[in-house]
C-alpha cells in the first residue's frame, strides 16, 4: 500500500488509465466527506460514468441510482438520480474550486447534495461559495484529463472502483 498522509481520508478511484488519488477535507466538509466515504465502502461508485464531461471545465460523475453501467444503466436518467441516503446541507467553505478539486453536484437548491460530484479541469472560481469543496485530486489528475467528453459522452468513461485507502 502506498504511504497516504491520512488512509482514512483517502479516495483511489480506478479509471481506465490508472488510479487518481484524493484527499478528502474532513476539515472543512465534514458531511460529504462522510458521505463519499459510506458509498465507496458500500461499493456504490464501482462501475458509475462519468455522464457530464464539459472540456475545460468538469467532469461529473456520481449518480448511484441511474449511471452504473453494470446495474440498471440509464444513459437518458443519468445525472438525475442519487443515492438512497438522504441529502447533505450545504458545507460551503473556504476552499477554491481549483484545478483537480472535488465538488458537491446539486441542482439548484444548495442542500441538495448527495451521491453526486465533479473534478475541475481547471480554477473554476465562479463556483467558489456556490458548491461545497470537499476533496482535492493529489495525483492521477491526468487519468481525469483523459476521460471521454460529452453531455453525455457518446462512450462514457467509468469509475472501475473507488475505495478508501484505509480498507484497502
Amino acid at each position: 500500500m502506498a504511504d497516504y498522509k491520512d488512509p482514512e481520508n483517502t479516495i483511489i478511484m480506478t479509471l481506465k488509465d490508472g488510479d487518481v488519488i484524493i484527499e478528502l477535507l474532513p476539515d472543512v466538509a465534514p458531511k460529504h466527506v462522510e458521505r463519499m466515504k459510506a458509498l465507496a465502502r458500500a461499493g456504490k461508485y464501482d462501475n458509475v460514468a462519468f455522464h457530464r464531461v464539459i472540456p475545460g471545465f468538469m467532469a461529473q460523475t456520481g449518480d448511484v441510482e441511474h449511471a452504473n453501467m453494470e446495474n440498471n444503466y440509464n444513459p437518458g436518467r443519468a445525472g438525475t438520480g442519487g443515492s438512497d441516503m438522504p441529502n447533505v446541507p450545504a458545507e460551503f467553505g473556504k476552499v477554491p474550486h481549483a484545478r483537480g478539486s472535488l465538488g458537491a453536484a446539486r441542482s439548484q437548491n444548495p442542500d441538495s447534495a448527495n451521491s453526486q460530484f465533479f473534478i475541475n479541469f481547471k480554477d473554476n472560481d465562479f463556483l467558489n461559495g456556490q458548491y461545497t469543496v470537499y476533496g482535492q485530486v493529489t495525483s492521477g489528475m491526468e487519468h481525469v484529463d483523459n476521460i471521454a467528453k460529452g453531455e453525455p459522452p457518446a462512450n462514457p468513461d467509468r469509475m472501475i472502483s473507488v475505495k478508501v485507502a484505509a480498507d484497502v
